[in-house]
C-alpha cells in the first residue's frame, strides 16, 4: 500500500513477465525463454538494490524482450478468431445443457391448459384460406410459435408409410411414398393422426388398404402452433427431495411405451413432461374428477386447480382427474384406474435403493394424456427436474416461471 510508484510498477511488470511465460511457453523458443528469465533475474536484483536507474534499464529490457519474442508467431485473422468464439460458446452451452438446464419442447397436449403442446390446425383454400405475407409469418412465429404448412401433392402418390422421425427440440412426422420421396410436418404423430387426411390414411393403413393422394391434393394446408419451450432445473434434485404438485420431466427409460396405449411421439430414453402427484410410498386412487392421496383428496394448489374444472386465465377448462374409460376397441384396457375404487402404493423400500422410489405423474389434460394411469411409475433414476421456466412462445399465457 504504501510502496513507492516504481517500486509497484516494476513488481507488477516482473508478475506480468511470469504469466506471460506461463501462457505462451509453447510458443517460444528456449532461447527467448532463457532470455526473459534473465531479465527477469536483472530487474529482481535492481529491484532489491533499490536502484532506480538501474530499475528503469531492467524494466525497459524486460518489456522489449517479451515484444520480440513472439515476432514470427502470426496473430490469427478475424475468422480464426470468430470460429474459435463459436466453439467455445457451444461447449459452453453443452456444459450449461449437461450439468445445469436443458431446454425441452413440450411435444403433445397433455398438460394443457398449464403448458402449451404442440397444435396443428387445419385449413382449405375453399375455405378462403390462404398462407400469409412473408412478414406476417415472421411476425406470427417470433411471438406466438405459429408456422404455416401448405404440403400439397405434386403427382398421384401412395403413401408407405408414417412415422414419428422427432428429434432433440424438433418435433417431426414423416410421410413417404411409393417413388421413395417424403414430406415432413412439424408435430408428432399424435399431434398429426388428429389432421384429417392423415388420419384418414392411418385408418385405410390399419385396415390393409394403401393410403392414396391425387396429384393436387392437399396433404395439410394450415398451421403449427409450438408447444412451449421451458428450461428443466436438472440440479434441484441433487439437493431436495422432489415435491408433489410440481411440474417435472423425466426420461422413459424402462417405461413401456408400448402396448394398447402407444406413446407414439416418445421412445425409450426420450424425455416426458407431466405433473408430480404422488411420491414414494403414498397410495394413489383417481374417483373422477378427484386425485386422492393416501385416502384424502389431494390439497396442491396445482392439483386443486386440475380437480376444479373450471377456466385458466385464457378461458381453457381443466378437465379434472379422470378414469380411463375401457373402449371396445381394446385400448384402456391396460389399466385398473377404470375403476374408481382401484388404488396402487408407490415403492419406498429403502432395501431397494433410492433409485428405485416410485413416483406417479399425471397429465393436467387427463381426457387425453398417456400417464401413470397407463404405464406406471416413474423411477428416481429417470428423474431430470422440475420444469424452471417458459422462454417462448411470448404471447403462450406461460411465458416465465412455471407454476
Amino acid at each position: 500500500m504504501f510502496k513507492p510508484r516504481w517500486k509497484k510498477e516494476a513488481l507488477l511488470l516482473l508478475k506480468g513477465a511470469r504469466k506471460f511465460l506461463h501462457y505462451k511457453r509453447d510458443l517460444l523458443a528456449p532461447d527467448r525463454i532463457d532470455e526473459i528469465e534473465s531479465r527477469r533475474v536483472d530487474l529482481k536484483d535492481a529491484v532489491k538494490a533499490k536502484d532506480l536507474d538501474a530499475v528503469k534499464e531492467a524494466s525497459k529490457q524486460l518489456r522489449n524482450t517479451c515484444e520480440k519474442s513472439l515476432a514470427h508467431y502470426r496473430q490469427p485473422d478475424w475468422i480464426q478468431e470468430n470460429i474459435e468464439v463459436f466453439w467455445v460458446a457451444i461447449v459452453v452451452a453443452l456444459g450449461i445443457r449437461a450439468y445445469f438446464l436443458q431446454p425441452f419442447r413440450i411435444p403433445t397436449g397433455s398438460m394443457q391448459p398449464s403448458l402449451n403442446g404442440i397444435v396443428a390446425t387445419t385449413k382449405h383454400e375453399e375455405d378462403g384460406w390462404d398462407t400469409p405475407w412473408f412478414g406476417e409469418q415472421v411476425f406470427d412465429f417470433a411471438i406466438s410459435g405459429r408456422s404455416y404448412e401448405n404440403v400439397v401433392a405434386e403427382k398421384d402418390l401412395n403413401i408407405t408409410s408414417i412415422k414419428d422421425s422427432s428429434f432433440f427440440l424438433f418435433s417431426r412426422t414423416k410421410i413417404t411414398f411409393d417413388d421413395g420421396t417424403s414430406e415432413t410436418i412439424g408435430c408428432p404423430l399424435n399431434e398429426a393422426a388428429g389432421i384429417p387426411t392423415i388420419s384418414e390414411a392411418l385408418r385405410r393403413k390399419a385396415n390393409g388398404i394403401t393410403p392414396h393422394f391425387e396429384k393436387g391434393a392437399p396433404i395439410f394446408q394450415g398451421y403449427l402452433t409450438s408447444g412451449d419451450l421451458v428450461l428443466v432445473d436438472k440440479v434441484s434434485y441433487h439437493f431436495r427431495q422432489p415435491k408433489r404438485g410440481e411440474s417435472f420431466v423425466f426420461d422413459t427409460r424402462d417405461i413401456d411405451t408400448n402396448g394398447p396405449e402407444d406413446m407414439s411421439s416418445q421412445s425409450k430414453g426420450d424425455h416426458y413432461i407431466k405433473r408430480l402427484v404422488g411420491l414414494p410410498g403414498d397410495t394413489i386412487q383417481i374417483d373422477q374428477p378427484n386425485l386422492y392421496i393416501n385416502g384424502d383428496k389431494a390439497t396442491e394448489e396445482t392439483l386443486l386447480r386440475v380437480m376444479s374444472q373450471k377456466p385458466d386465465s385464457k378461458g381453457y377448462d381443466y378437465t379434472g382427474y379422470t378414469n380411463p374409460p375401457r373402449r371396445a376397441d381394446g385400448r384402456g384396457q391396460k389399466t385398473g384406474f377404470s375403476d374408481p375404487s382401484y388404488t396402487v402404493t408407490l415403492d419406498d423400500d429403502p432395501k431397494k435403493g433410492n433409485n428405485y422410489r416410485e413416483f406417479f405423474a399425471l397429465g393436467d389434460n387427463s381426457t387425453d394424456s398417456l400417464d401413470s394411469r397407463y404405464w406406471g411409475s416413474v423411477k428416481q433414476y429417470n428423474l431430470v427436474g422440475p420444469a424452471f421456466i417458459s422462454l417462448w412462445p411470448f404471447n403462450s399465457g406461460h411465458w416465465g416461471l412455471i407454476k
